[in-house]
């Protein structure tokens, strides 16, 4: 789980919704550079560890939303502080080697 979790994308997804439910073109565009297959492919797996949830709405088009479970909510908010010291910080590290 904690690659999934810590995974380029996996922690851009996460970031994303946190900020709130996102269909899955708002997430494509939000995220800028992951392809449809890899977005794809982070959806389900955070789907499968209980992160992300999705509804598919029986419409047509068909919808589909994906957002935060309780677990997730619960990991984003330990991720946000964690997002916010690298920002922070990253010019430092750079410069720095």
């Amino acid at each position: 789980m904690l690659t999934h979790v810590t995974s380029r994308w996996g922690v851009l997804i996460l970031l994303a919704l946190e900020r709130g439910p996102m269909r899955w073109g708002e997430l494509r565009r939000e995220i800028e550079g992951v392809s449809e297959k890899m977005l794809a492919s982070t959806l389900k797996t955070l789907e499968a560890d209980g992160i992300v949830h999705r509804a598919a709405q029986p419409t047509i088009p068909p919808r589909v939303d994906y957002s935060l479970t309780e677990r997730g909510t619960d990991l984003a908010a330990r991720l946000v502080p964690l997002m916010d010291w690298i920002l922070d910080n990253a010019d430092e590290i750079v410069a720095g080697r």
